[in-house]
């Protein structure tokens, strides 16, 4: 399985960012021709273990409605959680999602109605977020996980093991 997927190249995303989602340009992403947005949520727009998006999370949120139809896929169970940073904006979310497995993006996909390389999946961790988008064809953002002000956490190690694995095996990271 591991030989299949670095085969592939799946674990490559397609844009990885210096900083956080707001340190993601939507200019850069229209450029590209990206129509749609499908964002993780925990640690992505939302840091862990808080209820609120940071001030800076919520104006890159807000201005990203304004140019694209956004879709939030977490694979967090909670529906409390995850509704509760979707619902306020109006935003459809889908919970559970069991990423990499393609299913509920596939759904999101269907949703959109869009040339999946015309969505892009942002998120900040290679084997679920980036995993996913690329098996499917989209175009796929790795992000820094976003800390309590919004700014990088730097007590994460998850994503550096993932990176480190992922470069062991061969990956060249963009």
């Amino acid at each position: 399985m591991l030989s299949k997927l670095l085969r592939a190249d799946l674990l490559r995303p397609d844009l990885v960012t210096a900083g956080t989602l707001v340190d993601l340009s939507l200019d850069h992403l229209a450029d590209c021709g990206i129509q749609a947005l499908v964002l993780d949520v925990d640690r992505t727009i939302l840091p862990r273990r808080h209820p609120q998006l940071p001030p800076l999370a919520e104006v890159w949120l807000r201005d990203a409605m304004r140019r694209f139809p956004v879709h939030l896929l977490s694979n967090n169970p909670s529906r409390r959680r995850i509704g509760a940073v979707a619902e306020p904006f109006g935003l459809p979310y889908t919970t559970s999602a069991s990423k990499p497995r393609s299913g509920a993006l596939r759904q999101v996909l269907a949703e959109l109605g869009l040339p999946h390389g015309r969505v892009a999946m942002v998120g900040d961790r290679l084997f679920t977020d980036v995993l996913a988008g690329n098996r499917l064809g989209l175009y796929t953002v790795l992000i820094k996980p976003m800390g309590a002000d919004g700014s990088p956490c730097h007590q994460d190690r998850l994503q550096g093991l993932e990176i480190r694995l992922a470069r062991l095996a061969g990956m060249a990271l963009r």
